[in-house]
């Protein structure tokens, strides 16, 4: 019986291997996979992680290195080396998420707001009704522009561009809108909708 032939991808650099598993070439991964995933599980553990981690890691950083060979550069790093610093920044991730307080329910940025009280609805009721009031008393032209601004979100330049009007109108009737509103709902409501 004739003996064996070697075969040719035991004999090759792990840098040939990359270049094929870039490739796409499965029996180059095969035998990149044979000759690094026990040496990445080995690594992990070294770094703390346990048997079960360690050879989840590895199986992620092999899964890796398959999606990105491409960007391997024979110039740049050994392929070890570029193998070994996809598993030290995967250790990183984990390490990350495991480290990573959990959120605490009893954050207030958990909570939901408060139900307005009795007072407080009726306060916003009867805010809501003076600016209705107010925004009645405007100009049509006035309004508009306010509509734009603050209902649409528009800046001023895209008022302009929608009403087709000069940039200097739009902002002396949004102006002129204001110092009306400051007169018929008084300073602290005028400068909160201004803010708002």
């Amino acid at each position: 019986m004739p003996a064996a032939e070697p075969d040719p991808l035991s004999e090759a650099s792990d840098a040939e291997l990359l270049v094929r598993v870039a490739r796409r070439d499965r029996d180059a991964f095969v035998a990149l996979f044979d000759r690094f995933a026990a040496r990445v599980k080995a690594f992990m553990m070294r770094g703390g992680a346990s048997e079960a981690d360690a050879d989840e890691i590895a199986q992620d950083v092999m899964v890796l290195v398959w999606r990105r060979a491409e960007t391997f550069d024979p110039s740049r790093a050994a392929a070890s080396t570029w193998i070994f610093t996809i598993a030290r920044n995967r250790r990183i991730d984990v390490l990350r998420r495991t480290l990573r307080p959990a959120p605490d329910p009893a954050d207030p940025l958990f909570q939901p707001e408060p139900e307005p009280d009795g007072f407080s609805r009726m306060d916003a009721t009867e805010r809501e009704a003076r600016i209705r009031a107010g925004l009645a008393e405007l100009s049509e032209d006035q309004r508009a522009v306010l509509v734009a601004a603050f209902y649409d979100g528009l800046s001023h330049a895209e008022i302009a561009a929608r009403l087709g009007l000069p940039l200097g109108t739009v902002k002396s009737r949004i102006r002129l809108a204001f110092r009306h509103l400051r007169g018929a709902l008084g300073d602290t409501l005028a400068e909160e909708l201004s803010d708002g």
